[in-house]
């Protein structure tokens, strides 16, 4: 076999390996790696389509509170274990009738098409607040949950609903706008 063939088809094959691998990065971007949510890249599409088909939508902030005291406090495993068990109660919430999504840090969305086929946003309170089994103890949990109803908007775009949510869910933790980046 001539080696200057295999010499000169090398170059090909490493791109095209590079290619197949990039493709594969974009595909797994629109899922948070750690929850198996939706990015927000993922979820902001998705979301303004449903926002726009279902006139009773409901749009859902969550912060966790005081996060960085559990990463500090008992390492990154029990973080990374608090966000994984926020993001299973928050989906276990939406059901069958929502989206939920990792926006980024410790900030999650959800959008709910049909609320009254899920329990109430103090339902999702109580469950997020349950504390979270980590390394055979506990670890506390709080979460601030902002809520907007897409009928509450005079034009429903998603980025008002989510401004909507976010102003409640601050309003909720008693330290009205935030005024720190997040």
């Amino acid at each position: 076999m001539d080696t200057h063939l295999i010499a000169a088809g090398l170059p090909a094959l490493g791109w095209a390996v590079h290619g197949g691998m990039l493709l594969r990065r974009l595909a797994t971007a629109r899922r948070d790696p750690l929850t198996g949510l939706h990015t927000r890249a993922g979820w902001t599409t998705r979301a303004e389509h449903l926002l726009n088909r279902h006139r009773d939508a409901l749009v859902v902030l969550v912060d966790l509170d005081d996060f960085k005291a559990v990463n500090d406090t008992h390492g990154h495993a029990a973080g990374d274990a608090v966000l994984a068990a926020t993001a299973r109660r928050l989906t276990d919430w939406c059901g069958r009738h929502g989206i939920a999504a990792r926006l980024g840090g410790d900030e999650f969305a959800a959008i709910v098409t049909d609320p009254t086929r899920t329990p109430g946003p103090g339902v999702l309170r109580t469950a997020l607040a349950r504390p979270v089994p980590h390394a055979g103890g506990l670890l506390p949990v709080s979460a601030s949950v902002g809520c907007c109803h897409r009928t509450d908007l005079p034009v429903p775009t998603l980025t008002d609903a989510l401004s909507a949510a976010d102003i409640d869910m601050y309003a909720a933790k008693g330290h009205g706008r935030r005024n720190t980046h997040h």
